[in-house]
């Protein structure tokens, strides 16, 4: 099994973890480091859902409260058709610690798309 392969399968086993009574929508996530260790996330609603933080973010949160701050690639699966995109928050968390991540999004239909961050993030803050 290559890197990709790993990303993606960690990222859908990510999502089977999230909290998500309110939408249903589940998000998972797998977020490889420049040292090679993956960190995964799963989205996590709030009845005030403004404290719902995203699968992205979680990864991200994670990694770096151990310590790795440099980042290769994210991979990110929904059980969806189709695809579905981080939202402009995680991107800008993406980009200020890797401004040059790869975006990997995939779905259940195993579709996947390569994207650089610049290319979904094209004016960060």
């Amino acid at each position: 099994m290559n890197k990709i392969d790993e990303l993606i399968n960690a990222a859908k086993q990510a999502a089977k973890n999230a909290y998500t009574p309110y939408s249903k929508f589940k998000v998972g996530s797998a977020l490889l480091t420049n040292s090679g260790k993956i960190f995964t996330g799963a989205n996590v609603e709030n009845a005030s859902y403004g404290l719902t933080v995203c699968a992205e973010r979680v990864a991200v949160f994670k990694a770096v409260s151990e310590g790795q701050k440099k980042f290769k690639a994210i991979a990110i699966y929904t059980n969806t058709k189709d695809y579905t995109f981080p939202c402009g928050a995680c991107l800008q968390v993406l980009y200020e610690f890797s401004p040059k991540i790869q975006v990997l999004i995939t779905n259940k239909s195993k579709k996947s798309k390569v994207f650089s961050l610049s290319q979904l993030l094209p004016y960060p803050f």
